[in-house]
């Protein structure tokens, strides 16, 4: 897809030096790829703290199961 974005220079210079990216396009993708998994992140938090993971085994019972 072809964008036309105004984004000030030194953001950009930023964004460049900071992921090594040798282009514009390539650092506009590298930050959006990071943008979108720091959203899934905090998405997979607030479902974890809504419906906490159940665990089925205690320490002991999964050892227990691992040496057999």
């Amino acid at each position: 897809m072809k964008v036309t974005a105004i984004i000030p220079d030194e953001l950009i210079a930023e964004d460049m030096e900071l992921s090594k990216a040798g282009t514009i396009t390539e650092t506009v993708k590298i930050a959006l790829i990071a943008y979108i998994r720091t959203q899934k992140i905090k998405q997979l938090g607030a479902t974890v703290l809504n419906e906490p993971l159940a665990f089925r085994y205690a320490a002991k019972e999964i050892r227990d199961l691992n040496r057999e």
